[in-house]
């Protein structure tokens, strides 16, 4: 498994693992039980969306592709 995203923002994590879904890449979200024990919305507990390994490059390229494109 490797990290291809890690946020406190949560309509960022819902959006990247959208473009995932529809890309048809799986992926976890890590550490939400301790982000949701601080409140959810504190900056230093941020939240990980992982992918098996064989995924990690394309989708980290989709995940910074579509938030450029959100900017």
């Amino acid at each position: 498994m490797k990290d291809v995203l890690k946020t406190a923002d949560p309509v960022k994590l819902s959006f990247a693992r959208s473009v995932l879904s529809d890309a048809g890449i799986e992926s976890f979200v890590l550490d939400e039980g301790m982000a949701s024990m601080y409140g959810g919305g504190i900056e230093f507990v941020k939240k990980r969306l992982s992918v098996i390994d064989e995924e990690a490059d394309r989708a980290q390229r989709l995940i910074d592709e579509a938030l450029a494109e959100s900017e």
